[in-house]
């Protein structure tokens, strides 16, 4: 039996909402506080996953910080409290972590959290990627769209997982737009692509003009202060939401029938897998980033794998072929805890030639 275990966080504390609703009469400020005091513990006992070569169990372990904590406390504190979960999950007899949400981004993306523990860890970002580039591609088909014409824009392209969407959407589209806050990194991967003879290539730190002419969005940003509105978005556009918190509003969903936003990376997971805990999907899926992890473990592939800044290409296109070997495959679209049904998305690609041609583009 392989092992693994998954590190997870609450995103904001109305995520607290989901294990007591007393938790919304408490102030804010003394939740956090109790946050901050609170160790590392396991969550649930992962069961029931099987693939044609292996068997696997493991175990979600909490660390107790919000987003906002993991940005605004002392660095060194947060690191402390994310070894501390890995080595929580090292004591469980887990052989490799994944580290979730914003355990992944804080100091250098996992590096020093390796060198601290016994155990393999990864971000899951590889294959995170992988999941968000092969849902906008299909999604973008099944609104009609070629890809060798479309303009992409990809929101937070300086990051592991947004320069790694670039080099690979850069690939299959017409334009492509780079977003992020600093212009140096943004002007060194255009460079890049510009020197592979990809795509016409810009680069820009005004995200809603970006998104004015945008058919295919990848947004990936890890601020917390940033969000698509309906009015950002024209008529047709597809956006991939990878980020967790989201950066697409709930209201671009609730106002524009026009606009088709998904979620990058739902996964179904092989076997009768029961995680012990709900955490807003469906039974037997997960995120891609959890799932990157339960693929190294059924591979034993116990080994530090979507660490640092940079992704490698070559580790996206591996656990992309070992998802396909343990029979992980996605699992439909979704956006915000809904399935998105073929149905909702020829209504639409309907709502958007409507909206189009009223509009004389």
């Amino acid at each position: 039996m392989e092992k693994f275990a998954f590190i997870l966080h609450p995103l904001s504390l109305q995520d607290m909402e989901h294990l007591s609703p007393l938790m919304r009469y408490i102030p804010n400020p003394i939740i956090e506080a109790c946050l901050k005091m609170k160790k590392p513990f396991k969550v649930s006992h992962i069961t029931g996953i099987k693939s044609p070569y292996a068997e696997a169990e493991g175990w979600f372990i909490g660390c107790p910080l919000t987003a906002k904590q993991m940005v605004e406390l002392p660095e060194e504190f947060v690191m402390d409290r994310i070894i501390e979960s890995g080595k929580v999950a090292q004591e469980l007899g887990a052989k490799i972590v994944g580290l979730g949400a914003f355990t992944s981004i804080v100091g250098d993306a996992g590096i020093t959290v390796a060198k601290n523990l016994d155990i393999a860890v990864t971000s899951g970002n590889s294959y995170t990627v992988a999941t968000a580039i092969q849902g906008t591609k299909q999604a973008a088909r099944m609104m009609g769209k070629d890809l060798k014409e479309c303009r992409a824009v990809v929101v937070g392209a300086t990051g592991s997982i947004g320069a790694a969407s670039v080099r690979l959407l850069a690939k299959e589209v017409k334009h492509i737009t780079l977003v992020a806050r600093h212009m140096g990194p943004l002007e060194e991967l255009a460079q890049e692509l510009i020197e592979q003879n990809h795509c016409d290539v810009a680069v820009s730190q005004d995200i809603r003009t970006s998104l004015q002419e945008a058919d295919i969005v990848i947004t990936v940003t890890s601020a917390l202060d940033f969000l698509i509105e309906p009015g950002d978005l024209k008529p047709g556009a597809v956006v991939c939401d990878v980020a967790r918190p989201r950066n697409v509003s709930r209201e671009v969903s609730l106002q524009r029938n026009d606009v088709l936003v998904i979620e990058g990376g739902v996964i179904n997971v092989p076997g009768d897998v029961d995680f012990h805990f709900n955490f807003g999907f469906p039974p037997h899926t997960s995120y891609a980033c959890m799932a990157e992890t339960m693929i190294l473990a059924l591979d034993g592939r116990y080994e530090n794998f979507s660490l640092g800044r940079s992704l490698d290409i070559n580790k996206i296109n591996l656990i992309s072929q070992l998802a396909d070997k343990h029979n992980f495959k996605m699992a439909g679209f979704r956006n915000f805890e809904r399935a998105v049904s073929t149905q909702h998305i020829e209504e639409v690609k309907h709502n958007a030639q409507h909206a189009l041609a009223v509009h004389g583009c």
